[in-house]
């Protein structure tokens, strides 16, 4: 069994002040991708040693201070030991984007940023890491985080558009590599859509708004149908009234959950079919959030 989680943060440093490491005192992922990481290197590598930290102690095993740098990807940092690695992607725009990648499982290959886009609003959205299960399997986890868009702003919009676009080929890259024999692959990230009516408070008001505008909704269900990734939380929940991840920091969307869904695992067939459970780790109270998100966390008997 292993669990993945996936969360944005909302600023690794502003996470670390409201409470995230309380968190990880009692959650320690086999994978854990971050988006919206929002910081220069020299805060996330103390942050980063801190969370290092945490594992070790709650696995009763020491954790090396070695470190191995790939030169060759810029804004890359990797911290490997024998079964340990953490792992981020900076953005090339300051104070944007950025993420990154926790896990206690060994590390077979790692690669960053989505083929095809090299843009610097582009850069700190895509990491993929092949970790090598327990049970002897590969998988590829590849930790996302899409534009947010502004249906005001021509130009974020087309952002995201491409994004999106470019994210179809790596897809069916991923979908054939899985139906051959290959590895497995999970989506996990912050894709700043919510997909259906289920996913979010107030569908009706919201059909005019980015990350809800049904040209956006339309590439998740091209994932699903013709790509065949399966949203593996909508698969475990059912067709129920969300339940949410995203909820405004503005007046009182928090406390009446009036959310939205926007962070997701999408997986390929065969390792969808090991789901088990899932949890959304919403905070008990406004003033306990670590983030406006909440993590989502999914079991997998790979």
């Amino acid at each position: 069994m292993i669990t993945i989680t996936t969360s944005n943060l909302n600023g690794i440093r502003a996470a670390e002040r409201k409470g995230m490491l309380d968190w990880v005192q009692n959650h320690t992922p086999d994978v854990w991708c971050m988006q919206e990481v929002r910081a220069p290197q020299d805060a996330i590598d103390p942050i980063m040693s801190k969370i290092k930290d945490l594992y070790a102690s709650k696995s009763g095993e020491s954790v090396q201070d070695e470190s191995v740098q790939n030169e060759s990807v810029q804004n890359e940092s990797v911290q490997n030991d024998k079964q340990f690695c953490v792992t981020n992607q900076i953005c090339d725009i300051k104070g944007r984007a950025g993420v990154a990648l926790v896990t206690s499982l060994p590390v077979v290959s790692q690669r960053y940023g989505l083929p095809g886009l090299s843009e610097d609003v582009d850069s700190g959205r895509w990491i993929e890491t092949d970790v090598h299960t327990p049970e002897g399997y590969d998988i590829t986890v590849a930790c996302v985080y899409v534009h947010a868009g502004n249906v005001d702003d021509p130009q974020k919009m087309h952002q995201k558009f491409r994004f999106l676009d470019t994210m179809l080929t790596r897809l069916g890259e991923l979908r054939d590599i899985a139906a051959s024999g290959g590895n497995q692959a999970i989506l996990c990230g912050d894709f700043n859509i919510a997909h259906t009516p289920f996913d979010i408070k107030n569908a009706k008001a919201n059909e005019k708004s980015a990350g809800f505008l049904p040209e956006e909704r339309a590439y998740i269900d091209r994932w699903i149908n013709e790509y065949e990734f399966v949203d593996v939380m909508r698969m475990l929940a059912g067709n129920i009234q969300g339940p949410y991840t995203w909820w405004s920091q503005r007046g009182k969307a928090f406390d009446n959950n009036v959310g939205w869904r926007l962070d997701y695992q999408f997986a390929t067939p065969e390792l969808a079919e090991t789901a088990c459970g899932f949890v959304i780790d919403r905070a008990p109270s406004y003033d306990s959030r670590w983030s406006d998100h909440a993590a989502l966390s999914i079991r997998y008997n790979v």
